[in-house]
């Protein structure tokens, strides 16, 4: 094979090979987008507990969540143990004031706390919950953000708990992720509002 030959198939391949570089990171980029967009959250669960490799992936991508200067204030407790996880429910039911059960049947409790010694906690136990959610619509799973885990672990009954799970410190809930299979139709989006955005050129 000519010298002048051997060149061009090489630089073929190589132009090759950056488009299918681009159209694959296009095609990512597209699918995050589509993510983002799509999650809604969901409030009836089938009574099916998750594979362990999905509810893995999950938290790992909380764990990514930006926090601020990196010092990682949060901590996520994942809950599949049912017990525990009907007794998160009756103490958020309690603080909430109702009998019904307030993770909608959903098997999994992501229990997000954050250090309070870090001027960001709260952002940074707010965003991980935001991974979560978005992760586990990127796996197949639904989600929802419930709230009251403040309230629940300033109670005795929730200090104990910290306690038992090993959690020291001065440590505050941001949230309760609840994932599992959906078992409701997902809703529509809200019309976004007009003037949700400004670009100031």
């Amino acid at each position: 094979m000519k010298l002048n030959s051997l060149i061009t198939i090489i630089l073929i391949m190589g132009l090759a090979s950056c488009s299918n570089t681009k159209t694959e990171n296009s095609m990512a980029e597209n699918n995050a987008l589509e993510v983002l967009k799509s999650r809604r959250s969901i409030r009836s669960y089938q009574d099916k507990m998750p594979e362990k490799e999905l509810i893995a992936q999950i938290v790992e991508a909380g764990t990514y969540a930006p926090t601020g200067m990196g010092k990682q204030s949060p901590i996520i407790v994942a809950v599949t143990n049912r017990d525990t996880r009907d007794q998160l429910a009756e103490m958020n039911a309690k603080i909430m004031g109702v009998d019904t059960d307030p993770f909608y049947g959903a098997p999994v409790v992501l229990v997000v706390l954050a250090d309070k010694q870090y001027p960001t906690y709260l952002y940074d136990g707010s965003l991980v919950m935001g991974n979560l959610m978005n992760a586990a619509q990127a796996v197949g799973l639904g989600s929802c953000w419930i709230h009251r885990a403040k309230e629940v672990f300033e109670t005795p009954e929730g200090k104990a708990l910290l306690k038992e799970w090993g959690i020291e410190g001065d440590y505050e809930g941001i949230g309760n992720c609840i994932i599992g299979y959906s078992a409701q139709e997902t809703p529509q989006a809200k019309p976004r509002k007009p003037d949700y955005v400004r670009y100031i050129e």
